[in-house]
């Protein structure tokens, strides 16, 4: 099994009049994700990569998902409290032979958000 990596935009932020000197509403997603990462089953299949930045500003929390040779999905809009859900489709993407997840299989949370589902590159690509 291939590993999976999930990048996580640090720095981005749900509203424009985020008071500052607070963390970010990235950052506030990302710590969540990595306390219920701690203790899952796929954590040894699955990389938390935190990112500066996504350049989906203005777009609320963004992540992507990404592995060899399955599209690369991306999340924008995400609500901070969305680690249990960001999981839960990590492990159905680590677990999928080709990484395609129909969005009518996505954690509730997830198919209400923003989504762009990036093609694989393989081998024929080039």
């Amino acid at each position: 099994m291939t590993k999976s990596t999930l990048f996580i935009c640090q720095s981005c932020c749900l509203s424009e009049d985020h008071p500052e000197g607070q963390p970010a509403d990235g950052a506030i997603l990302l710590k969540q994700l990595q306390t219920h990462f701690a203790n899952h089953p796929e954590s040894n299949n699955i990389r938390i990569q935190p990112v500066g930045c996504l350049w989906d500003c203005g777009r609320g929390c963004v992540v992507a998902f990404t592995a060899p040779r399955k599209p690369t999905y991306l999340f924008s809009t995400i609500p901070p409290e969305s680690a249990p859900a960001l999981l839960q489709f990590a492990q159905q993407y680590t677990n999928s032979q080709t990484g395609n997840i129909p969005p009518e299989k996505f954690p509730e949370i997830l198919q209400e958000v923003a989504i762009a589902k990036i093609p694989a590159i393989t081998r024929e690509t080039f």
